[in-house]
């Protein structure tokens, strides 16, 4: 048994919105979505590839038949508004009594994990506040569509990965000119880190700051870093900011990660980390790399990070 953890919204947000070539949701051993919700509740509206789990005649959850949980990458079980597991933010003792006094009558979404955990690699993850506070944040990644044809799923649009909630995205130059994801993710400025002119914002510089480098190890993309930064912080309180290149994997990375190193006091290894959660397939070249390493030189007054370690 592999146990049971929660679920950050953003966390699901970002799983849902992973990209290769395509939405990594037409892997078929990459995300289960599991709705412990009644039948009434699922019909009504779902999260996207979600399927409702059943119960048998005794009350107990059975195992998803089309689902071989062994393999699967991202197990997610919901309920309408689970916190169950808030308790593992308070005292030992005071954990303890509220978990002896929940486990008396566990929420749907944890007895339901407690099931699948049988059966998986990872811990099973159960969403905080279930269905209900993750629509209130992402409501346009519901739905009442049951099946899912494989092209249906490799056609889906990804929406950009969300680095500070409700304020920071990171995506694609199609993204960035999609107008529903605008609208959306209420974008109200754009860093473009392309070569190619902002198409979405084009008559209003100021909210756009456009930095035209090409993603190349010779490219010098280090004298912007200070200007997008503030840039960022400015226009995050009016609204969403996106950061965008054209694949959405070096140049964008390479700026945000240099925002992380600034603005939110990370080092660069942190930063990093956190990055990659957030976007798997983040890959800055090899000359944006150092350029990093020199500006977490600059902000620490040291070099904490060292770059030539496997991962960067």
């Amino acid at each position: 048994m592999t146990g049971v953890e929660l679920c950050e919204p953003v966390q699901l947000y970002n799983i849902l919105n992973q990209a290769t070539r395509s939405s990594r949701l037409a892997e078929r051993n990459y995300l289960c979505l599991i709705d412990a919700r009644t039948k009434r509740e699922y019909d009504e509206s779902h999260l996207i590839t979600a399927i409702r789990v059943k119960q048998d005649a005794s009350g107990s959850y059975v195992v998803p038949p089309s689902v071989d949980l062994e393999f699967i990458r991202h197990c997610v079980v919901y309920d309408g508004t689970t916190n169950l597991l808030d308790v593992t933010s308070q005292t030992d003792a005071t954990a303890r009594e509220v978990d002896e006094e929940r486990n008396a009558r566990p929420g749907s979404a944890l007895r339901c994990a407690r099931v699948l955990q049988r059966y998986t690699r990872f811990p099973v993850q159960i969403l905080r506040g279930g269905y209900e506070r993750f629509t209130a944040s992402y409501h346009f990644l519901r739905t009442q569509k049951v099946f899912w044809m494989p092209r249906e799923l490799e056609d889906f649009l990804p929406y950009p990965v969300e680095i500070v909630p409700d304020k920071l995205y990171m995506g694609n130059s199609i993204q960035a000119c999609h107008q529903q994801i605008q609208k959306d993710l209420k974008i109200q400025a754009h860093v473009n880190v392309s070569e190619e002119v902002d198409t979405f914002f084009p008559d209003d510089s100021d909210r756009v700051l456009h930095i035209s480098v090409p993603d190349s190890p010779e490219a010098d993309i280090s004298p912007y870093f200070s200007e997008v930064c503030h840039y960022i912080d400015s226009n995050m309180r009016r609204g969403g900011v996106l950061v965008f290149s054209t694949l959405g994997i070096s140049r964008c990375s390479t700026v945000v990660l240099a925002y992380l190193i600034h603005s939110c006091r990370l080092y660069l290894k942190n930063a990093w980390s956190y990055l990659q959660k957030c976007k798997s397939n983040i890959r800055p070249n090899r000359g944006f790399v150092q350029q990093l390493s020199d500006w977490e030189t600059r902000v620490y007054l040291a070099t904490i990070t060292d770059i030539s370690e496997p991962g960067y």
